[in-house]
């Protein structure tokens, strides 16, 4: 048996080498569209943390808001809810409580938050110069810097009404002013603890945004379980990101599935033609197998093999190149670097051994429907 065996890789590797220019050609075309068979599998599995990722720089996907009767969420019921997002997944989570107070006389909104969750929740925002780090510093909105023409580093009194009811009367210092081309631009933003501290109250959010890196069909699934098992907390996505989110999304793997399949009907055609060529080449040859006794079940494993070989080298090669090139596809589209997963060289392999395989159907039905009576006429 091991004889035989070391007799058919043996015959099977004298024909490619006989016929290596016709071979290297077939291969060379397995290895290309094996190469672009394991780059787009490779970036179509990634595609969803890619685009989740690229989409979190324009904002939070959902927000937490009181439920019904309601006025605010306590942090208690914030770290509840956010329980519920994957741990690896979750960007940012940033609350906020706001109460509009009084600058020159003029009525403005501020707003309580924690500046470091903003900074992974928003990463659109453009603050000239810089963020809030230590107390009575805050970052103003460009609405609010060109009403009361403050720049940063000036000093600035905010009057108004605790929620005790005594009188506000805090000094505080611009030390950024936030641009965004939004509502934001109309705020005072400080940190929650002189927030809590101006206000007299502690404890109390208004609203939560929430930055996760998960598709859209997750993160609805995620607001239900949210709203269903906390009644005080309110899961709302954010549609206008999930939905655009969603669409590319689609769109993106439907284009990277129409190129594979199309890649492997090129593949199949390009060894299809290069094993009939062969088989062309070969008709006297199997002709006088055929009148030898050679019966057309071993013809057919000679075939296949030569054709399982080419699938087998050129998927090895694929695969190599293909992470090469989901990488570089990667790294210049979404400056990220994809993750190698050893499955997809095993898939690579499979899926071309199984297209070589198929395109030899048609020469190996030639092969074994040669006559060796008229093949041979002429010797």
């Amino acid at each position: 048996m091991a004889g035989r065996r070391r007799f058919y890789i043996k015959m099977v590797a004298s024909s490619l080498v006989r016929r290596r220019s016709r071979m290297i050609v077939a291969l060379l075309a397995v290895g290309v569209g094996a190469t672009i068979l394991s780059g787009l599998i490779t970036i179509y599995y990634d595609i969803p943390r890619q685009m989740g990722q690229e989409f979190r720089s324009y904002g939070a996907n959902l927000i937490l808001v009181p439920g019904e009767g309601l006025s605010s969420l306590s942090p208690e019921m914030v770290a509840q809810a956010a329980a519920y997002f994957p741990a690896t997944e979750i960007i940012g989570v940033a609350p906020y409580r706001y109460h509009e107070v009084k600058v020159n006389e003029q009525p403005f909104m501020t707003a309580g938050t924690e500046l470091n969750e903003v900074k992974k929740t928003s990463p659109f925002w453009f603050v000239q110069g810089r963020w809030p780090q230590t107390q009575r510093e805050v970052l103003i909105g460009q609405e609010v810097a060109d009403h009361i023409r403050l720049l940063p580093g000036s000093i600035f009194t905010i009057n108004g009404t605790n929620a005790l009811g005594e009188k506000i009367d805090e000094e505080y210092s611009v030390v950024g002013i936030l641009q965004t081309g939004g509502a934001e631009e109309a705020f005072i933003f400080m940190s929650f603890h002189d927030f809590e501290d101006m206000m007299a109250e502690g404890g109390k959010i208004d609203v939560v945004e929430c930055s996760v890196s998960a598709t859209g069909e997750t993160m609805r699934i995620i607001a239900e379980e949210i709203s269903a098992a906390l009644p005080g907390v309110e899961a709302r996505l954010v549609k206008r990101v999930t939905e655009s989110e969603g669409t590319v999304l689609t769109k993106l793997q439907t284009l990277i599935y129409l190129v594979t399949v199309i890649v492997l009907l090129l593949i199949m055609i390009c060894v299809a033609t290069t094993m009939m060529a062969v088989v062309a080449e070969r008709r006297k040859e199997i002709g006088l197998k055929k009148a030898l006794g050679a019966s057309n079940e071993s013809l057919m494993i000679e075939f296949m093999g030569e054709g399982m070989f080419l699938g087998a080298a050129g998927g090895i090669i694929g695969a190599i190149f293909g992470f090469i090139f989901a990488q570089e596809v990667s790294v210049h589209v979404f400056s990220r670097s994809v993750s190698f997963r050893p499955l997809f060289i095993l898939i690579t392999l499979g899926v071309s051994v199984i297209i070589t395989c198929l395109a030899c159907l048609l020469p190996v039905h030639s092969a074994t429907g040669v006559d060796p009576a008229i093949v041979l006429r002429d010797e």
